[in-house]
């Protein structure tokens, strides 16, 4: 309640059934992010590349606006909504999609794109990228098990899973 968040929203109402996950959980994702080596545009975006993925809408409710006040492109986050690649990214932009769309359908990079990558955020910012991921992973299906849903009235761009 003190940390960073400032509350108990998302998942952490249910992750409290298991206290010590509950914490670590928390650490790991306040250094995800708030203290990631990654800037907080492409964070954010992979966030809710995170939550298109998984149809977690309250995932996509909490962190859409955050994406747009970190200065992704209305555009591209709407393109991300919408399961399609985006038209236009910036080049850094361009590299987590890749990336993340590769980890996620392939389970693994190419060269190419790690060498990317490695080139934009270096070894940190790969790992750092990777765990971006996995962290709102694990988020975001808590958020679809335990049915956590945005406030009523909230227009998303995909439908929830499992709904």
């Amino acid at each position: 309640m003190s940390g960073p968040r400032g509350g108990m929203r998302g998942p952490f109402n249910t992750w409290l059934r298991s206290p010590e996950l509950a914490d670590r959980l928390q650490k790991v994702g306040e250094y995800v992010r708030y203290n990631t080596s990654l800037d907080k545009r492409l964070n954010e975006m992979a966030i809710c590349m995170t939550a298109q993925h998984w149809g977690s809408q309250y995932e996509w409710y909490a962190h859409a606006p955050l994406a747009l006040k970190a200065g992704l492109d209305p555009a591209v986050l709407k393109a991300i909504g919408e399961g399609r690649k985006p038209d236009n990214m910036k080049e850094d932009e361009a590299v987590v999609w890749e990336f993340n769309t590769q980890l996620r359908r392939d389970h693994h990079v190419d060269d190419a794109i790690y060498a990317k990558a490695m080139e934009k955020f270096g070894e940190k910012g790969i790992v750092d990228l990777i765990a971006v991921n996995g962290y709102y992973d694990v988020v975001s299906m808590t958020l679809n098990v335990a049915r956590v849903s945005p406030p009523d009235g909230e227009v998303m761009p995909f439908k929830q899973a499992g709904r």
